[in-house]
């Protein structure tokens, strides 16, 4: 379903909430994915907060509305894959394992965070999880992740990297360069566009002659996939697909999933350069509500099994806070600075 015209800053696709849209699932499958997307959506409201009292310095970007395309395609992976990831990472870093109290002690500066505060919001990174960053140079962080999967096919191993980007880097030197070194060796890559609709302020028609970002995959005789990604088990069965087939077969996938951030780009930003009527329109396919539709309605789970599961997510973030609110400050980088 189609709605809004070809020339409007963003054409917004909302697929209905009906079994012909929908991949079969279980209650046991989606309530877990459920919780993640629920406690990303509340670290990053927690982390705004926190960004408007000075809590937390430089730039924050959030992932609130792109929730269903981190935690599905996670799951899609094993523990041993690579992700390489940019800026907008703390969803993904929180579906790979990695605490809410080490990421928000990350944000906030703090000797607890998951790299000792020395990263911040943007540079995420744990070798224990296989997650090589949080990247801020726009498409530059792809060759990252191709080399990583270079690395496990010159060794023998059956590792898949992905490598998530937005819809900007797809102009980038980095990215065209990643997506033909992946085609040419034939590397167990699953390149993942998480098409939010803007490359900051500015929209894809502006940016891009190709508004499916896949036909690049043309080029280069690749697999292509693209869906809209509200559907949070539909980004995770065509996310397995394409990482069996690397796996497998060591063909890379490049995939673009459709979605949108419900705030600007960053907390700097007020987002003016779109109307209120296209927000709530996208905010129809808000990837929470409609899993929390579909195990209420189809999968017969009770209200107060999601109020306990809301409740112990309420408790988890507020425990992280508090935990980054009185952890020390980072002083990991004081040796470099007072060095002769």
């Amino acid at each position: 379903m189609l709605l809004g015209s070809m020339s409007s800053s963003a054409d917004i696709r909302i697929e209905p909430d009906t079994p012909e849209f929908l991949e079969a699932t279980t209650a046991e499958e989606l309530l877990p994915l459920y919780r993640t997307m629920l406690a990303i959506r509340r670290m990053e409201e927690a982390s705004a907060k926190a960004y408007s009292v000075g809590k937390i310095g430089g730039f924050l970007h959030l992932a609130i509305g792109q929730e269903a395309v981190c935690t599905g395609a996670v799951a899609a992976l094993r523990p041993e894959d690579y992700i390489t990831a940019t800026y907008r990472e703390h969803g993904h870093i929180y579906a790979r394992g990695v605490t809410s109290r080490a990421i928000l002690a990350e944000m906030w500066g703090k000797k607890t965070g998951v790299v000792k505060g020395l990263g911040g919001s943007m540079h995420m990174f744990s070798k224990e999880h296989n997650f090589l960053g949080g990247h801020g140079i726009v498409g530059g962080h792809v060759p990252i992740g191709v080399g990583a999967a270079f690395k496990a096919k010159y060794r023998g191993e059956k590792r898949v990297s992905a490598i998530f980007f937005g819809d900007g880097s797809t102009t980038i030197g980095g990215f065209a360069e990643g997506l033909a070194l992946a085609a040419l060796w034939k590397l167990p890559v699953v390149f993942i566009c998480e098409n939010n609709q803007y490359s900051m302020g500015t929209p894809l028609h502006r940016t891009t002659a190709a508004r499916d970002i896949t036909q690049r995959a043309l080029a280069h005789d690749m697999d292509r996939d693209r869906f809209d990604g509200d559907d949070v088990i539909k980004v995770k069965r065509r996310i397995v697909s394409a990482v069996e087939r690397a796996r497998e077969t060591s063909r890379p996938t490049l995939v673009e999933v459709r979605t949108y951030r419900f705030r600007g780009h960053s907390m700097s930003d007020p987002g003016l350069y779109r109307t209120r009527e296209e927000v709530e329109e996208w905010k129809k396919g808000d990837p929470l509500v409609r899993a929390k539709r579909r195990l209420l309605e189809e999968l017969k789970v009770g209200e107060d099994t999601l109020s306990t599961v809301a409740a112990d997510v309420k408790e988890e973030i507020a425990d992280a806070v508090r935990f980054a609110d009185t952890s020390p400050e980072s002083d990991s980088y004081l040796p470099y600075v007072l060095k002769d």
